[in-house]
């Protein structure tokens, strides 16, 4: 056996009843965890035998990997592991490992056709950095792979898997999916969904803003945009820094339509989910509780707490990452309820992640209506393009991906039709005001234009949008013939990789 194993250091709270005699020896395994520097959500990498590496123990402890986010944590450990298991094989440990070894590792991941679950070299990359990582901490030299080497990267990685949707096609996702409609586009007889209009707020909320899922996933209620611009159709609200990849925090901006979805869902489903949690008492069962007593204003502001050993707290907004946000609550009219907006049936706080099995089971339900059971019984990846044509397939992410597409085709129409801009107009304003790449960007939270170009916009970067929507007929008014939707559908016909209601139906019938 070369298996090597992976465990997790437990939440707060989360280590169940553990036996009064002690684990091991141990009589408080918690604290005891804690005393030699790991940290919930921390990995703990076991040999074949079961037995904890000393070595792979302190790299965890260690300064360069603490620095990582829980998330980056779990995804190089999880990385690791399969790497571990390929040396074990060969009898050779982690410090022993070669340039060949790492060569022919590479090779079995990648390229073997003997393999059935070969990576793509995206996965290579992000694997490399994390063996990158551990090498260099633990000084083996040579190093086996170093992921600023040009050789011992991915050729063929890309950035981001783009999935978009047109707004139509969301439409008929979220009837079918989330609204449990049928192909005719009315409810189906027995449909029941307790969390629908949970499910479509967030939807709405993340498509009109580009917000991503964790973003989205952990916003307060009293982070809900309230201020209006200008003409009323948006607001805007902050998101904080501790939510976002570059830790900076930005102005998002969401319609009306959508936030009114979402106060629907606080005042009507989650009001009533809050009511039987506080009936049945699961609030006072929870190991952390910290009530709001204070919000102040102004460029960055806190949130003050007390929590139940009567100990008072404060820290910035921004500050607050996804967990710690989870244990604010606020005094409402019948006791305590969660700070946190979006919750579960139980009125509980709903992880970030529980958002891709929402997603997973609306894929599900699309493709029991709009396929065939023939066409059902071939797993997806399977499917010839013609099937796969009939059914959306969204994630999470696609709202940002959608967002992105819509704001960029929007800002090129203002600029060529509404506007009427010359070229010589155009490059004055894209002077003061950036063209629409830097608008999205901006929108979107990158540091770098050429990363929205690069991982969200790459399938369309060739055309020539501006000439597409200056082409667009116009009437003697001067009003354009084709609409947005005329645009969106001549773009998926011309684009590979946009899904557009027209091609599915189409596809359908």
């Amino acid at each position: 056996m070369s298996e090597w194993y992976l465990v997790w250091v437990p939440d707060h709270g989360q280590w169940g009843t553990l036996p009064a005699e002690g684990v091991l020896g141990v009589q408080d395994l918690p604290q005891a965890v804690a005393r030699i520097g790991l940290k919930p959500g921390d990995p703990v990498l076991l040999d074949p035998q079961c037995r904890v590496d000393p070595d792979l123990l302190n790299y965890v402890r260690s300064a360069e990997f603490q620095s990582l986010k829980r998330e980056s944590k779990r995804n190089y450990a999880t990385d690791t592991r399969p790497l571990l298991s390929f040396l074990s094989s060969r009898g050779v440990s982690w410090r022993e490992a070669t340039r060949q070894d790492l060569r022919d590792y590479r090779h079995w991941r990648c390229d073997a056709p003997e393999n059935p679950k070969r990576i793509s070299g995206t996965k290579w990359d992000r694997e490399a950095a994390a063996f990158t990582k551990l090498f260099k901490w633990g000084k083996v030299y040579p190093l086996p792979v170093d992921i600023s080497r040009r050789e011992d990267r991915a050729a063929d990685s890309v950035s981001s898997r783009v999935s978009w949707l047109t707004p139509r096609t969301w439409g008929l996702w979220l009837d079918v999916g989330l609204r449990g409609h049928t192909r005719a586009g009315i409810a189906a007889p027995g449909w029941e969904s307790r969390t629908e209009l949970r499910n479509t707020s967030f939807v709405q909320l993340v498509l009109s803003s580009g917000l991503r899922r964790q973003e989205g996933g952990a916003l307060l209620t009293l982070e809900l945009p309230t201020q209006r611009l200008r003409h009323g159709r948006y607001l805007h609200g902050r998101i904080a820094g501790a939510l976002t990849r570059s830790k900076n925090s930005r102005t998002f901006y969401a319609t009306v339509d959508a936030v009114g979805q979402v106060e629907a869902y606080v005042a009507s489903e989650r009001a009533w989910a809050i009511e039987r949690a506080q009936a049945a008492g699961r609030y006072e069962q929870l190991p952390v509780m910290r009530m709001v007593t204070k919000v102040t204003r102004g460029l960055k502001p806190k949130v003050e707490w007390v929590d139940r050993d009567g100990v008072i707290g404060e820290r910035e907004l921004s500050l607050l990452d996804w967990r710690e946000r989870q244990w604010l609550f606020i005094e409402g009219p019948d006791g305590p309820e969660p700070a946190w907006l979006w919750l579960t049936e139980q009125g509980l706080p709903m992880d970030p992640d529980r958002w891709n099995g929402v997603f997973r089971m609306a894929n599900l339900r699309c493709e029991e209506v709009l396929l065939t059971p023939e066409e059902r019984e071939i797993k997806r990846q399977f499917r010839l393009a013609k099937v796969r044509a009939k059914c959306p397939y969204v994630t999470p992410h696609s709202g940002r991906h959608s967002f992105a597409l819509y704001m960029l085709i929007v800002l090129n129409q203002l600029m060529e039709t509404r506007y009427g801009l010359t070229a010589a107009d155009r490059r004055d304003f894209a002077l003061l005001f950036g063209d629409p790449w830097f608008l999205v960007k901006v929108l979107l939270g990158h540091s770098d234009v050429e990363t929205t170009k690069r991982h969200y916009l790459s399938p369309v970067s060739h055309l020539q949008l501006e000439s597409i929507l200056a082409a667009a007929e116009t009437t003697d008014e001067g009003e354009d013939v084709e609409n947005l939707d005329g645009v969106f559908s001549r773009l998926a016909r011309e684009t590979e990789g946009i899904q557009d209601i027209d091609a599915l139906l189409g596809a359908a019938s």
